[in-house]
């Protein structure tokens, strides 16, 4: 199964030439900070004219769209939208969650303890897990960033997840690109350049289905 992994788009989507595959997933930041409908409109428009079989949404700290209003969910239907969720796919369990340690951004929690109770719900038999941003020290440094921007609560519940297998992200900007650790792939998919502008492309990744 080829899967197709980008994010961070923030309205330029109908600049990406997007690969084909299975299953394609979004990682957040759709929009920017929420201000256009119609740009929301335009890209459900556009994730109904991609080929793929399977196509998930995870929200990021932009969607503030989402996150004041769970029922405009329907304003993206050509995909399944994750919010703190789980879903499978040939085989494979998907969690999908928007939540960052950013204060003031959208599913943003800043305590945390707080985060490490929500990231306790991420199911343990997870395969696959989709947040919008990453865990601390792992793809999580854009250049001349003085800090690492990862969330220490979520690296601590992925160390502790023994059935996964691939586990991406974006958010951070300059920390595109991937990563294998601990027999987990890593991916920074965030498709935007940490100086604005899509300078990347989709990451694509092969998996085989769980039998």
């Amino acid at each position: 199964m080829d899967l197709v992994i980008l994010g961070d788009t923030h309205e330029l989507h109908r600049e990406i030439d997007v690969p084909a595959g299975d299953l394609l997933i979004f990682t957040g930041d759709l929009t920017m900070f929420s201000k256009s409908m119609a740009a929301i409109e335009d890209f459900d428009n556009w994730l109904g004219e991609l080929p793929h079989r399977w196509k998930l949404v995870v929200p990021g700290n932009h969607e503030f769209f989402l996150e004041a209003d769970p029922h405009r969910r329907s304003m993206i239907s050509n995909a399944s939208v994750l919010i703190d969720e789980a879903v499978t796919i040939a085989g494979l369990k998907i969690y999908g969650s928007p939540m960052t340690p950013l204060y003031g951004g959208a599913f943003g929690k800043s305590s945390p303890a707080d985060r490490a109770r929500h990231w306790a719900k991420v199911p343990a038999d997870t395969n696959i897990l989709i947040t919008h941003g990453p865990p601390f020290g792992i793809l999580d440094l854009s250049p001349g960033q003085p800090e690492r921007m990862g969330d220490p609560e979520l690296l601590t519940r992925v160390r502790e997840l023994r059935s996964l297998r691939l586990h991406s992200f974006g958010h951070v900007h300059g920390g595109y690109g991937t990563l294998e650790k601990d027999d987990v792939v890593f991916v920074n998919a965030a498709l935007m350049g940490h100086l604005g502008g899509i300078d990347r492309a989709p990451v694509v990744l092969r998996m085989n289905p769980m039998r």
